[in-house]
C-alpha cells in the first residue's frame, strides 16, 4: 500500500492562462460533487457483444457521477459515466454546456466511461468507430444535457475540502486475457489467419503456456473531504475491463456502479447535507479482465461477482483512508489535445476478402455472431474512415497528481510506463474519455495478433500507443513546475 502527502506546489499552471501564486497565499482548495441519472428507456440495445439485444429491465440505475474542483484561480471537472464508451461528439457538446453554463473551460472537463457491458450506446451506429464528428441521436443528447446537469449541481455543493491521494494493491481481482498456447493449438482468426495470441481463451484451458502481459494491479484514488470531517467524493481508477454476470438483459453499472454504492455505505454518515459521491473511472485494461484463466472459479449467481469484487474494492480503499495524509490545498491544471493519428489502413487484399465474405455469407438464425461477416462489414466501413481523427488526449493536474487520458481500450502496459515516466509523484491514466477509438495495442502486441488487434476491434495505427504517450507526457512537463 502506497499513501502519500499531496504536496502544495509553489507555481500555478491553469489550464486557462497562466499565473504565479505562493503557497502561502493560496486561497485554499473547494470540492463539490454530484450524480446524475443517465438510465436509458427499455428496448435500447445492450452493446458490448458482437450481437447487441434490446433491454428489458432496470437491475440498477446508469450515472454520470461528477466532482468540481476549484482552487481560487482555476476550476477542473471530473465525470465518470456508467456507459460502454462515448462518442467524441457526445464529450464535445457535454464540454461545450459545461463551459457556457459554469465558466469552466472544455480543456478542464474530463469525461470518461465505465465500459459497463450492460448499457445502451452513447457511442452511435454502425459508423460510429471510423468517424470522429458524429450527428447526435436522441439518447447521446440526453446523456449530453444529463452530463452539463451532474456538473452545475456539483458546482453548487463547492465548498471548502482538504485532498489526500492513495494507492491499493488488487491483484487478486485482474488478469491478463491474451495468452500464447501450446503449438498447433491456436484456431484461425476470422480472416482464416493464425494468430501468436488468443484472447479469453477458457477458463482451465489445457493448452495455455502463459499470458501475453502483466496487469496493472494498483488503484489509485484521490480523496477529498470537508475540512477535518465529512467525506466529499473519492475519485477512484482501477484497470479491470468489467466483471459482468447479468441477469439477461438487464442495465447494470456492473462492478463500476456497485463500488460507489459500497464505498458509499462505508463513509456516509446519517448529517444532512450534500451527498457523498464515490467514482470509479476504468484504468488500462485492454487486455485485462477478472477471469482467472490458471484456476477457474465456480460459476455463480448473477451480480455475486461483481458485488463481490467492488465491495473488496470498496474495503480496501477504506481502510487506506486511515491511513493518508490530507492538504489543504492542490493546484490545479489542464492541457488537452486532439492529436492527428491517421485510421488504420485496410490493404486491398484484406478489403477484397470483406466484399467476397459479405457477398457469400448469411446471419446466423437467432442472431449469433458470424465473425468473418461482422469483420467484413467493419473492414468495409473503417476503409471509408473520415479524413481526421482528432484523437482527443487530456491530462489534469491536482496538485501533485497527475492523470492521463485516452479515448481508447488501452493496454495495462501503457498505464504501467505513464505512471513511471510521468514527471509527477502521483500519476494515473483513464481510459475511454472524450471518446471511443477502438482497442489500443502497443506496438509489439501488434506483431502478437489477436482479437484486440484485428482491424474493425483496433481502428488506430500500430504507433498509436506511442504518439499518446507522447503527447501525455509533453503535457505533463507543461504542468509541471
Amino acid at each position: 500500500m502506497r499513501i502519500s502527502w499531496v504536496a502544495s506546489l509553489s507555481i500555478l499552471l491553469p489550464g486557462a492562462g497562466a499565473g504565479v501564486v505562493s503557497a502561502a497565499e493560496g486561497p485554499g482548495l473547494r470540492a463539490g460533487a454530484a450524480t446524475s441519472n443517465i438510465t436509458p428507456d427499455l428496448g435500447g440495445e445492450i452493446i458490448g457483444g458482437f450481437a447487441p439485444y434490446p433491454s428489458t429491465n432496470i437491475h440498477d440505475e446508469l450515472h454520470a457521477r461528477c466532482l468540481v474542483l476549484d482552487d481560487g484561480r482555476t476550476k477542473l471537472a471530473l465525470v465518470v459515466c456508467d456507459l460502454l464508451g462515448l462518442h467524441r461528439t457526445v464529450s464535445l457538446e457535454a464540454r461545450a454546456r459545461i463551459e457556457e453554463a459554469t465558466g469552466i473551460p472544455a480543456a478542464n472537463v474530463l469525461i470518461s466511461g465505465t465500459h459497463t457491458h450492460s448499457a445502451t450506446s452513447a457511442i452511435g451506429g454502425a459508423v460510429r468507430q471510423y468517424v470522429s464528428d458524429l450527428e447526435l441521436n436522441d439518447y447521446q443528447k440526453f446523456v449530453v444535457r444529463r452530463i452539463a446537469d451532474g456538473v452545475r449541481c456539483a458546482m453548487n455543493h463547492l465548498r471548502p475540502a482538504e485532498i489526500a491521494f492513495g494507492s491499493v494493491e488488487a491483484p487478486e481481482h485482474v488478469h491478463i486475457r491474451r495468452w500464447f498456447l501450446k503449438e498447433g493449438r491456436m484456431p484461425p482468426n476470422p480472416f482464416g489467419q493464425i494468430d501468436q495470441v488468443k484472447m479469453n481463451p477458457g477458463a482451465g484451458n489445457p493448452d495455455l503456456v502463459k499470458p501475453a502481459g502483466e496487469p496493472d494491479t494498483t488503484l489509485s484514488f484521490i480523496a477529498l473531504r470537508e475540512p477535518g470531517g465529512r467525506m466529499i467524493s473519492i475519485y477512484s481508477a482501477y484497470s479491470l475491463h468489467y466483471v459482468g454476470g447479468v441477469n439477461g438483459a438487464d442495465v447494470s453499472a456492473d462492478y463500476f456502479g456497485c463500488y460507489a454504492e459500497a464505498l458509499k455505505r462505508l463513509l456516509t454518515d446519517s448529517r444532512e447535507g450534500p451527498p457523498f459521491v464515490a467514482m470509479m473511472a476504468n484504468g488500462t485494461s485492454g487486455d485485462a479482465n477478472n477471469i482467472n484463466f490458471r484456476n477457474p472459479q465456480p460459476r455463480k449467481k448473477p451480480y455475486e461477482q461483481m458485488r463481490f469484487v467492488a465491495e473488496d474494492l470498496a474495503a480496501k480503499v477504506h481502510g487506506a483512508l486511515n491511513g493518508v495524509e490530507w492538504r489543504k490545498e492542490a493546484q490545479l491544471g489542464a492541457r488537452y489535445r486532439e492529436l492527428p493519428i491517421a485510421w488504420r489502413k485496410i490493404p486491398a487484399d484484406l478489403l477484397q476478402w470483406a466484399r467476397e465474405t459479405e457477398a457469400k455469407s448469411l446471419p446466423l438464425p437467432g442472431g449469433g455472431a458470424n465473425l468473418p461477416l461482422a469483420y467484413a462489414g467493419r473492414v468495409q466501413r473503417l476503409a471509408q474512415a473520415s479524413t481526421e481523427t482528432k484523437t482527443p488526449v487530456q491530462v489534469l493536474r491536482i496538485g501533485d497528481i497527475c492523470i492521463g487520458t485516452t479515448p481508447t481500450e488501452t493496454f495495462a502496459e501503457t498505464g504501467v510506463e505513464f505512471r513511471g515516466r510521468s514527471p509527477f509523484p502521483h500519476s494515473f491514466m483513464v481510459e475511454l474519455a472524450h471518446g471511443y477509438y477502438g482497442y489500443m495495442p502497443t506496438p509489439r502486441h501488434f506483431a502478437l495478433g489477436g482479437y484486440e488487434t484485428w482491424p474493425g476491434t483496433n481502428n488506430l495505427e500500430p504507433e498509436a500507443s506511442v504518439k499518446m504517450m507522447t503527447a501525455l507526457l509533453e503535457m505533463a512537463a507543461e504542468l509541471k513546475p
